[in-house]
């Protein structure tokens, strides 16, 4: 079955898994969800990213990140913004501060995926993706 919308997908995969307290979970490896996946990294929701398979079949698995005796999920949530039906495009003035500045929004902007830290560092905009926290 053909997946419409592959951010859409790598985000509910990643909310499940850390609802589940899985150590890791995989998704299908593209461009754009290994972008994303980095930019995880860098802002310490994810430890950990590897390739598995090869050509068409690569996956990327994803080492989840728990904090606490209780082993509480790093990532409260994540929220898809800009869809396939309605795209949400933001300058460098009007990109958003998520949680008062505690979460991260992930931006595809003209010089790649990146935070919108990064993107007001930058100065550039772009569609907004996510909401991470």
């Amino acid at each position: 079955m053909a997946n419409h919308d592959p951010i859409s997908d790598m985000l509910t995969r990643i909310r499940n898994a850390s609802e589940k307290r899985h150590e890791t979970t995989k998704i299908p490896a593209s461009r754009m969800t290994r972008s994303i996946a980095k930019v995880l990294r860098q802002e310490g929701f994810i430890s950990e990213i590897s390739e598995q398979g090869e050509g068409v079949r690569t996956e990327l698995v994803l080492s989840l990140k728990y904090s606490g005796k209780h082993r509480l999920p790093t990532i409260r949530s994540m929220q898809r913004v800009s869809k396939p039906g309605l795209r949400i495009y933001k300058n460098t003035r009007g990109l958003p501060k998520v949680l008062g500045g505690l979460g991260v929004a992930i931006i595809s902007t003209s010089k790649g995926v990146m935070s919108d830290r990064d993107a007001r560092r930058e100065g550039v905009g772009g569609e907004v993706l996510c909401y991470v926290y």
